[in-house]
C-alpha cells in the first residue's frame, strides 16, 4: 500500500475511528476542506452530512487533522528506515497498517538516529556478537567465550560482559512486544506517587494532602492530577508513575529468558541486562509516556469542563435592549455609575459616595433618582464585588421602581484595561469602562463577554496548568458556536463580536463596521456583498447568522439563509400570500406540505428548519432573565453559621463540585458528594452556570474564607 493511497483513505479511517457513516464523514471533510465552518455545516448542510451536529462535526475535524499528521509522520519514518537500507516488506506492512502514533514510534525506535549511548559504544567496540551469543542462551562456558572479545578498548572480562549487557538492555527496551507488555501493565497497574521534597513542608503546605500520596493512575481524577503536577512544577513535590518493579521485570524475563536452556551463565547475564534495561531505559520512557498521556487526559477533561461552563455563561439570559443604570461599587474611591441607552452607548458617568458621610450619601440618592427619571432607566445593574451587597441595599432603599440585578464582575477589570476598551472609550478611564461593561453584561452577556479572554472570566479549573494551545482552540470554538447559535445584529454588533461570526474574522469584521460607519445601517443582507474583501464564500458562510431588524425582506431578520429565500417565496406564492404574511399567520403555514419543496439540494431537514424559523423569526434561543435576590441576613462570611439555608447562584463547575455565590463576596463549594441525595459522578448533570439554587451551610472557615455548602436540603 502506498502512502498516497493511505491518504486517500483518511475519510474512511476517520469514520471508522468515530463510528460514523463513511459517506457523511467524507462529505463533511469535503465541506471543511472547502472552507466551510463547523456552525455553517451543522446549520445549513444537513442533507450532505445526514444531520451531524456540531459536536460530531468538530470531532471529525479534529480526528481528520490527527490522521493527516499521523500520515506525515508515517511517511517520514518510512523514508528514514528506507534510507538506512533496513526497510523490509514485513516492516513496511506493519508501519502502513497502524493508525496509532504510539505503535508507529515503537516500530521506528530501533532505527531512530540516536546520540551515542552505552549500547552504541559497545557495538563500536565489537561486542554485538557477544551480546547475540548471550541472547541465544546456548553457550555454557561464558568466561571462555568472553576471552575472544578482550582488547585495548575492552581490557577486562567484566568490561566485555558489561558492554554486552548494555547492548541487550537497549534491545529489550526497544522490542515492540516488550514495550507493549509493559505498557499494558502500566495501563492496568501503574501507581502515581508523590512525596514532599526535603525542606518544602512549610512552603508547600497547600499541597499537604500530597506529601505522602499514592493512587492507581487509571483512577486519579483530573483535578487531583493537575494539582500534583502543579505541586511538582512549583518544586514542592516529587512525582513518579510506575507499576510494581518486580512484576514488570518478571514479565520481561518470561518473554526473553528460555527456561529450558542449560546455559545458566547466559541466563544470568540476560537477567541482569533485562533488569537494567527496564530500570534505566524502558521504565523512564514509559513513565514519560504515561505522564504525558495522563496529563493530556486531565487537560482534556479540564478543558471540557471550562468549555461547557463558558458555553453556559455566554448563553446566560440577557436583559435585552433596555436602558440601564450600571454601578461598579467601591468603598474608598466611591461607586462609579453610568447610564447606557438601549444600544449600550454611554450617556453619562459620575461617582457616587455612599460610605464617606451622610451628606454625600444623600447626594448619591438624589443622583440615582434623577438619572432613573431623566434617562428613563429600565433596569439597574450592580457589580457583585467589593461593596456590592451594601450598594444593592442602598439602591433598593430608594424604591427605584426598576428591577435591580447583581452582575458578575469577573474579568471586568481585564476588559477595562484592554485595547478593545481603549478603542471604545478613548476619553474615559478604566473605572468608567468597568461600569459600562457591567451594564452591558446585563443587557447581553454574550456580546460583552466575547471581548474578554475566557481565562479571565473565572469559570475554569486549573486553566493555567492545562495545554494553553488546546485551551484557546477549545474556548474559541465555544465562543464561535455560541455567537452563531444566537445570531448577531448586523447594525449594532461590535467588530469584536462580528469576528466570531461564521466566515468573517477580524479583518472582515472591521471592514463591516467601517462600511456601516461610512454608509449607514445595512438595509439588506445583499448589501454585505459591497463590503470590501467580503467575497461570495464569506457571504455564504456568514449571511445566515447575521440579522437586520426592520429589513425590507423579513427573512433578513431570520436564520433562513439567503440561498433558500426562493424556496420560502414559492411557499408564500403557493398559499397566495406574501412572505411577511406567511410569517405572521400560523394558518397559512399549516397549509404548507414540505414534501412538495424537496429537491436535489434541499431536503426535509432544511425545510423543517425553515418552517420552524418562520414561526419565530430571529428568536433568541437564550432563556428569559429573572431577578434574583440574596438573603438580607448575610453580607459577609462572618454573618454565616452552620445550618443556614440560603439562595445562591452557581458561578463555576469543576470535576469535584460547584461553586455558589450566596452574596458574601466569597463563593462557597458544594462538593460533588453534596450535590444531590443520589450518587453524582459528573456535577454538570445536576447543575449549570448561573443556575439559581438553595443551599445549606455545612461549615465556615472564617480564617481561610472557605465555605462548605450542601444542596441536600
Amino acid at each position: 500500500m502506498t502512502q498516497s493511497s493511505e491518504q486517500r483513505r483518511v475519510p474512511e479511517r476517520t469514520a471508522a475511528q468515530l463510528g460514523l457513516n463513511a459517506r457523511s464523514v467524507a462529505a463533511t471533510i469535503d465541506l471543511l476542506d472547502g472552507g466551510a465552518t463547523v456552525p455553517f455545516i451543522a446549520r445549513y448542510r444537513k442533507e450532505a452530512t445526514n444531520q451531524l451536529d456540531e459536536v460530531q462535526i468538530l470531532a471529525i475535524k479534529e480526528t481528520y487533522q490527527k490522521l493527516l499528521e499521523l500520515d506525515k509522520r508515517r511517511e517520514a519514518i518510512l523514508k528514514s528506515i528506507d534510507e538506512q537500507g533496513k526497510l523490509t516488506p514485513e516492516l513496511r506492512r506493519k508501519i502502513e497498517v497502524t493508525d496509532s502514533l504510539t505503535d508507529l514510534e515503537d516500530l521506528y525506535l530501533p532505527y531512530k538516529q540516536k546520540r551515542k549511548t552505552r549500547a552504541t559504544i559497545a557495538i563500536e567496540r565489537g561486542l554485538e556478537p557477544l551480546a547475540n551469543l548471550i541472547f541465544a542462551q546456548r553457550e555454557t562456558d561464558i568466561e571462555r567465550l568472553v576471552q575472544r572479545y578482550i582488547s585495548d578498548a575492552v581490557p577486562t572480562l567484566a568490561d566485555a560482559l558489561q558492554g554486552a549487557r548494555d547492548i541487550l538492555a537497549e534491545r529489550v527496551s526497544e522490542d515492540v512486544d516488550a514495550r507493549q507488555r509493559i505498557r499494558n501493565l502500566f495501563e492496568r497497574e501503574a501507581i502515581i506517587r508523590s512525596v514532599v521534597k526535603k525542606g518544602k513542608d512549610q512552603e508547600g503546605v497547600k499541597y499537604k494532602d500530597y506529601f505522602d500520596f499514592a493512587e492507581p493512575l487509571r483512577r486519579v481524577p483530573s483535578h487531583r492530577l493537575l494539582a500534583l503536577r502543579r505541586g511538582e512544577a512549583e518544586g514542592v513535590l516529587s512525582v513518579s508513575i510506575g507499576p510494581d518493579e518486580d512484576v514488570a521485570i518478571e514479565r520481561l524475563e518470561r518473554q526473553f529468558i528460555n527456561e529450558r536452556s542449560a546455559s545458566r551463565s547466559c541466563k544470568d547475564q540476560l537477567a541482569l541486562a533485562i533488569r537494567d534495561g527496564y530500570k534505566r531505559l524502558l521504565k523512564p520512557s514509559l513513565e514519560t509516556e504515561f505522564d504525558n498521556r495522563s496529563k493530556e487526559k486531565a487537560d482534556t477533561e479540564a478543558i471540557q469542563i471550562f468549555a461547557e461552563n463558558l458555553r453556559q455563561l455566554l448563553l446566560s439570559p440577557p436583559l435585552g435592549q433596555q436602558r440601564v443604570l450600571a454601578i461598579d461599587p467601591g468603598y474608598r474611591t466611591g461607586c462609579k455609575a453610568v447610564c447606557l441607552d438601549a444600544q449600550g452607548n454611554l450617556l453619562v458617568d459620575t461617582v457616587l459616595y455612599l460610605f464617606q458621610s451622610e451628606n454625600q450619601k444623600q447626594q448619591a440618592a438624589q443622583t440615582v433618582q434623577h438619572y432613573v427619571a431623566q434617562y428613563k432607566i429600565d433596569a439597574i445593574a450592580i457589580g457583585n464585588g467589593t461593596a456590592g451587597r451594601e450598594t444593592e441595599a442602598f439602591v433598593q432603599s430608594l424604591n427605584p421602581g426598576k428591577p435591580v440585578f447583581m452582575v458578575s464582575e469577573q474579568g471586568a477589570s481585564v476588559y477595562s484595561a484592554s485595547e478593545v476598551a481603549r478603542e471604545e472609550f478613548p476619553k474615559h478611564d478604566v473605572t468608567v469602562r468597568g461600569a459600562v461593561s457591567i451594564g452591558r453584561r446585563l443587557m447581553d452577556p454574550l456580546a460583552e463577554l466575547v471581548k474578554i479572554d475566557p481565562k479571565s472570566i473565572g469559570v475554569g479549573q486549573y486553566q493555567h496548568d492545562v495545554d494553553q494551545s488546546g485551551l484557546k482552540t477549545s474556548l474559541d470554538t465555544v465562543v464561535e458556536s455560541c455567537v452563531n447559535q444566537v445570531g448577531v445584529s448586523l447594525n449594532t454588533a461590535s467588530a469584536y463580536l462580528l469576528r466570531y461570526v461564521s466566515g468573517l474574522g477580524p479583518q472582515l469584521a472591521g471592514n463591516i463596521v467601517a462600511y456601516r460607519a461610512e454608509n449607514g445601517a445595512f438595509k439588506s443582507r445583499e448589501q454585505l456583498k459591497k463590503v470590501p474583501r467580503l467575497g461570495p464564500k464569506a457571504f455564504e458562510q456568514c449571511a445566515g447568522f447575521l440579522r437586520i431588524e426592520g429589513a425590507t425582506n423579513p427573512l433578513d431578520n431570520s436564520a433562513v439563509h439567503p440561498e433558500r429565500y426562493a424556496v420560502v417565496e414559492r411557499m408564500a406564492a403557493d398559499v397566495r400570500s406574501t412572505v411577511a404574511d406567511l410569517i405572521k399567520k400560523p394558518d397559512l403555514r399549516k397549509q404548507i406540505k414540505l414534501e412538495q419543496y424537496v429537491s436535489t439540494s434541499v431536503g426535509l431537514p432544511t425545510l423543517r428548519d425553515i418552517l420552524t424559523e418562520l414561526e419565530k423569526p430571529g428568536r433568541d434561543p437564550r432563556e428569559q432573565l429573572s431577578v434574583f435576590e440574596y438573603d438580607d441576613r448575610v453580607r459577609s462570611v462572618e454573618d454565616l453559621h452552620e445550618g443556614m439555608v440560603l439562595s445562591g447562584v452557581v458561578t463555576n463547575i469543576t470535576a469535584f463540585g460547584a461553586f455558589v455565590d450566596i452574596g458574601v463576596k466569597q463563593d462557597g463549594l458544594v462538593h460533588v458528594s453534596q450535590l444531590a441525595n443520589h450518587y453524582v459522578s459528573d456535577p454538570k448533570t445536576v447543575v449549570k452556570v448561573y443556575q439559581k439554587v438553595k443551599v445549606k451551610v455545612l461549615e465556615v472557615d472564617t480564617a481561610r474564607k472557605r465555605i462548605a455548602l450542601s444542596m441536600k436540603i
